[in-house]
């Protein structure tokens, strides 16, 4: 897995490559929460464009990033999901709690 962060105003842009599985979800929770705590960041923008698998220790680590932003009034937003990675995404039921967009310009306006 690869991760490109990038910070906008109160936003934390995070684009992972590769599988997010159980070998990376340590690195991926770790990282995330370094960025949460480091900088102001009230929301976070994941885009999936370039994953191309994800399991549920990786789902968990999203889901408990929104846990924690969402009592902060915080939003996390999906982007890019490829076909596989949305089913999955779907089954989970995370699109109950976060929304989906095709860009994050957009996912980034939704959230403020």
């Amino acid at each position: 897995m690869e991760l490109d962060l990038e910070i906008r105003q109160d936003t934390l842009i995070v684009r992972p490559q590769g599988e997010l599985d159980l070998g990376v979800a340590d690195l991926l929770r770790h990282t995330l929460e370094d960025y949460l705590n480091r900088y102001n960041v009230r929301h976070l923008v994941l885009n999936l464009s370039r994953v191309t698998f994800i399991d549920s220790s990786c789902l968990g680590v999203i889901l408990g990033r929104y846990k924690r932003l969402a009592r902060e009034g915080g939003k996390v937003s999906l982007v890019g999901l490829q076909p596989h990675v949305h089913r999955i995404c779907e089954l989970s039921g995370l699109f109950q709690v976060m929304g989906e967009y095709s860009t994050e310009e957009e996912a980034i306006a939704r959230a403020g």
